[in-house]
Formats: structure tokens, C-alpha cells, sequence
């Protein structure tokens, strides 16, 4: 590769790192060419491009996107997920792809500012995803609103019943005024 298409190919690389959401190192020898495609295209659907790229070109990338650190885990064959949408999602595949592949490896990631060991990347595909979190709030939240319903239901009736008490307590007008003979 001609020096300035080097260039142009680690500039390309950097954005990626700058736009994504997380990134997901993978170690993918030993995957067929109709494998990478089934990932890539499984990824794709999760808003993942996946890329199998050149460990100098990405090295140079992420330390020219601020993210040195990450660097450390380009050893041997590596391919990158650049997420742009749902990590979990993301990770979830990967981690799918890898039991159908065993030489599919996650070697690690980068996600909010910090650089994740393999162990938390592949943690990150056993947390429950966006919509599965987003469906857990809401049931709270209409569990919490459908007892809040019941309590004002119940209120009234509950001061009804009060009042009836304490009318019944209360002296009957035809008794009369009670007075006491001495």
C-alpha cells in the first residue's frame, strides 16, 4: 500500500473510532469467507460495521483518535465491530457468532472512555439489552401508576366509611338532649 493511501486509511480509521459508540476487537482466524460475511451481515442489522483491519494501520488510528490504550489489544489477526448503535446488541452477536465458531475470539473493546479487557467485553453480551431495559422501566413505572390508581380509588370510600363511623357515634337527634337528675 502506497504511502499516502496509508495515510488516507488511518485518517478513515480514526473517524471510525471518533464516531462509534464502542468498539469490539475480535481475533477471527480460522472463519471462512462465507462466515465473515454471515458476522458481518448479523453486526450490520445491529448497527455494527464490522472490519477486519491492518494492527499498524489501527494502531496508528486509535492514537491519533486519543485512544492509545487500546492498542495494546492489536495482536495477531484482528478484526473491529465500530458500533454505532447498541453495544450490547453488538456484543450479543458476537458472542453468538463465537459459540458457532470457536476460533472467533473477543480479545476486547472500548466503550464510554475505557479500554475493556476480553473478560468485559464478553460480560457486556450477558447485560440485558436496550429494549429489554427499556421494557423493565416501564413495567415499573406502569406498576407504580396502577398502585397509585388503586390508593386514590380507594380513598374515597375509605373516607365514606369514616364518616359513617363517626355518625354512628354520635347521638340521634330523637333521644333528645340527655340531662342528669339530681
Amino acid at each position: 500500500m502506497p504511502k499516502t493511501e496509508k495515510i488516507e486509511r488511518v485518517a478513515e480509521l480514526a473517524e471510525r473510532v471518533r464516531e462509534a459508540q464502542a468498539l469490539l476487537l475480535t481475533e477471527y482466524r480460522g472463519l471462512s469467507v462465507a462466515d465473515m460475511t454471515e458476522l458481518r451481515r448479523t453486526l450490520g442489522e445491529r448497527g455494527a460495521r464490522f472490519a477486519v483491519v491492518k494492527n499498524t494501520l489501527m494502531r496508528r488510528a486509535v492514537s491519533e483518535a486519543g485512544v492509545p490504550d487500546l492498542a495494546e489489544l492489536l495482536e495477531g489477526p484482528s478484526a473491529v465491530a465500530f458500533v454505532a448503535g447498541d453495544p450490547v446488541a453488538a456484543a450479543k452477536a458476537i458472542k453468538t457468532a463465537a459459540r458457532r465458531h470457536p476460533t472467533l475470539a473477543l480479545k476486547g473493546g472500548y466503550l464510554d472512555g475505557q479500554v475493556l479487557d476480553a473478560e468485559a467485553a464478553s460480560a457486556l453480551a450477558d447485560l440485558a439489552s436496550r429494549e429489554e431495559m427499556l421494557a423493565q422501566v416501564a413495567g415499573l413505572l406502569q406498576a407504580g401508576l396502577a398502585s397509585a390508581a388503586r390508593v386514590l380509588r380507594a380513598a374515597p370510600s375509605q373516607i365514606l366509611s369514616l364518616f359513617e363511623a363517626y355518625q354512628a357515634k354520635l347521638p340521634t337527634e330523637a333521644s333528645g338532649p340527655t340531662t342528669k337528675e339530681e
